[in-house]
């Protein structure tokens, strides 16, 4: 007898000694993969093979490797043991049905139709019946799944096979699973990923990296300028592409964001703006502390309340300005580190609306200027000269008495004449005086009174010369 004849011999003889059976599940270790089939030590019982295919996962890749440990249903034994991680549903029978559902065993059916509360599944000959709930992880249009092929998994076994009950969302769980295991190693901070958006919220939207994992991209990170609806940014469905700023393992909560994918704008503001630059800007809302207005996609100022010129009205500054308005504005102050920009709106018609900024001479020792009062303080008078200029009137500069009522001689968004007394270098503590007006504008009568007297007397002078001339002319 050759050598292959006793192997066959001998191999034949293990087999009736083990009593396998087509049909039965056994388990066994992967030793070799070849292009079309791997084989598989299944102990004493010999070595058999299975076709690479059903080794496979949904994107074409061999999800197994020499030496892990498969779960398999004996399909053939016919030249040797051949497996199979599924039955199909052409070759299924009514044992084999019967060792998937004790086994697990995946199994090929095909949805006939949609019925009240699920599907009619044709497997093997035999109709069984798939929940609406247990044809896919998400909610699906019914009619969709309506001549499709798919593997479910036995969850009733009823009456010699007759009644079944299938699940293909039990099988789409596992391998969301297995997926997952493997996603979450890629998920650390810093990794750009592909999702697809699974909801959108008011505060944001959820993101499927794959296998189920989902993370959140919070509405303050989709784009460097400000979101007031999510909804108008994504959609449910979209593909995107993300990158992971955060994993908490503690409370599973992975943070996404999409700006951190393109510069951001602020890293460019100090070559873009400087103080004094009259800029358009939009204004975006209004808060209890001033006027928010973007400069550029990214870029918010703040127009502070106190830039407004008063006007005697509690939150009466909010008349000047109102969401959605396009204006000039004046940069007063540039804070790149605490991304901040101070700016001023420019009223209507004036110079600088046309780009020129206010110049750096106005505001100096003994210039007569126009304010509006702002408030009143025990210690005097403070008055609006400028966006970011405010001075003080001391009260001995007032030109009114002790006990004379200051608030009533000056009302709050009244216009006030005054001129400068002092200022610092850094021109933020301008002293006025109303007094130096007044003494002014006395002078100027005084002045005016003293011309007009000395206008008088020369015309007077003149006449009485022209009459002794004339006296003392001959007489012919």
């Amino acid at each position: 007898m050759s050598d292959t004849e006793d192997f066959a011999a001998m191999f034949e003889a293990s087999l009736k000694a083990k009593r396998i059976e087509q049909g039965q599940t056994i388990e066994g270790t992967i030793v070799a993969i070849g292009p079309e089939v791997a084989f598989v030590d299944v102990g004493g019982k010999g070595e058999a093979t299975i076709d690479v295919g059903e080794l496979k996962d949904a994107d074409g890749d061999i999800e197994v490797a020499v030496g892990d440990r498969i779960q398999a249903v004996v399909v053939s034994r016919s030249g040797g043991l051949t497996l199979s991680r599924k039955l199909a549903r052409g070759a299924a029978t009514q044992r084999q049905l019967e060792d998937a559902f004790h086994s697990g065993l995946p199994v090929e059916g095909r949805i006939e139709k949609a019925v009240k509360g699920g599907y009619e599944v044709r497997i093997a000959g035999q109709r069984g019946f798939c929940p609406f709930s247990q044809i896919d992880i998400v909610r699906t249009d019914p009619s969709i799944h309506e001549g499709k092929v798919y593997t479910f998994r036995i969850t009733e076994y009823k009456e010699g096979g007759r009644n079944l009950d299938v699940s293909r969302r039990a099988l789409l769980e596992e391998e969301q699973r297995a997926k997952a295991a493997e996603i979450k190693e890629s998920i650390v901070a810093g990794a750009v990923m592909t999702g697809r958006v699974a909801s959108v919220r008011e505060f944001g939207a959820f993101v499927d990296l794959g296998g189920g994992v989902q993370g959140l991209l919070h509405v303050s990170e989709m784009g460097w300028s400000r979101v007031s609806d999510p909804s108008q940014v994504l959609q449910p469905g979209e593909p995107i592409t993300v990158k992971v700023l955060q994993v908490d393992e503690a409370k599973q909560k992975i943070s996404l964001g999409l700006k951190q994918l393109t510069a951001d704008p602020w890293s460019r503001v100090e070559t873009t703006y400087e103080a004094g630059q009259v800029v358009t800007g939009r204004v975006t809302r209004l808060s209890e502390f001033g006027a928010f207005v973007e400069l550029e996609p990214g870029i918010e100022a703040l127009a502070h309340v106190s830039t407004f010129a008063p006007t005697g009205r509690s939150q009466g500054w909010k008349s000047a300005v109102s969401p959605g308005m396009t204006a000039p504005f004046e940069i007063l102050s540039i804070d790149p580190a605490k991304k901040r920009i101070g700016v001023a709106l420019v009223p209507e018609g004036s110079a600088r609306a046309a780009g020129t900024a206010l110049p750096s001479n106005q505001i100096v020792p003994g210039a007569r200027l126009r304010g509006k009062v702002e408030r009143h303080e025990k210690f005097g008078v403070f008055v609006f000269l400028a966006p970011g200029r405010t001075g003080l009137v001391p009260l001995s500069e007032t030109g009114v008495g002790r006990e004379a009522d200051v608030a009533k001689a000056f009302p709050i968004g009244s216009d006030i004449d005054v001129v400068v007394l002092e200022v610092d270098e850094a021109g933020r503590r301008i002293r006025l005086s109303v007094k130096a007006v007044q003494a002014a504008q006395e002078a100027n009568e005084l002045r005016e009174y003293h011309q007009r007297e000395d206008a008088g007397q020369a015309e007077r002078f003149g006449s009485l010369a022209d009459k002794l001339r004339g006296a003392l002319e001959p007489r012919g």
